[in-house]
């Protein structure tokens, strides 16, 4: 209410919603949805918290669960595929867990798992392992600054430059870090309210019951510990299956093409 929410459609087929990484980052799905326009027509929408779409509100996980709800209504989509890529996967467990009747399905691309904490302590100490010792000083200290509040939208996308190539299976030959915007004041909120659900146990007690089709899905080179993904895959009722590994956090990038298939 009194306010957009903005986003694009593309493409032929069954309905698609695709939901972005982050949280508090800038659409980057624009490759994704073209490489699956020609079977699903696929919508993806800049989450709140960045022009142009709203840039204040709820961004714990219920207010973005809230505003995914929004734009299927908005399209019209009683169901849909709901395919989420790294903080956007996270979140379509959270759609499936609290709305699985406006699901066709889901797929969760290489994202934290379902489990406390879903890998990211060990995701964490991955990505920082092979950096240089100035590389490391400096974002360690900076992420404690963050935290502490006295963080700036473009020291933290600085940071995340620096651990960009490490999401990759070979860093030197790494694609660069696309452009992107950060909404600092939405990713504080976010991440607090992702592991209260972590405590809470939202998404393991919940997701074995579901239904739904469901793939999930993580990189050969993840920095996430694949016991992770593995357990979010177990199979409830039949109904969830990992399939094989892709080949980088981002392979519609480094390998397009074939992800469709």
């Amino acid at each position: 209410p009194g306010c957009e929410i903005v986003g694009w459609v593309n493409g032929i087929g069954p309905p698609v919603l695709l939901l972005h990484g982050g949280p508090g980052m800038s659409d980057y799905l624009s490759d994704l949805a073209g490489e699956l326009a020609p079977i699903a027509t696929v919508a993806r929408y800049q989450q709140r918290g960045l022009a142009p779409s709203v840039e204040e509100g709820d961004r714990t996980v219920e207010g973005h669960v809230v505003d995914a709800v929004a734009v299927l209504d908005a399209l019209g989509w009683d169901r849909a595929w709901v395919i989420g890529h790294s903080w956007g996967g996270h979140l379509v467990m959270h759609l499936a867990v609290t709305h699985p009747e406006r699901m066709l399905g889901m797929v969760v691309f290489d994202a934290l798992g379902a489990v406390p904490d879903g890998g990211g302590e060990a995701l964490g100490t991955n990505l920082m392992r092979n950096l240089t010792g100035a590389e490391r000083s400096w974002v360690e200290a900076y992420y404690a600054r963050e935290e502490a509040g006295g963080g700036t939208a473009e020291e933290s996308l600085e940071a995340l430059r620096v651990l960009w190539p490490h999401y990759f299976g070979d860093p030197t030959t790494a694609t660069p870090m696309p452009k992107l915007r950060l909404d600092l004041e939405g990713h504080l909120m976010t991440w607090p309210s992702v592991m209260q659900h972590f405590e809470a146990g939202t998404l393991d007690t919940v997701l074995p019951g579901l239904r739904i089709p469901s793939l999930v899905t993580t990189c050969d080179t993840t920095q996430t510990p694949p016991s992770d993904t593995t357990t979010t895959a177990a199979p409830p009722h039949g109904g969830r299956r990992r399939i094989p590994p892709v080949t980088d956090h981002s392979p519609w990038i480094t390998s397009p093409g074939p992800l469709c298939h």
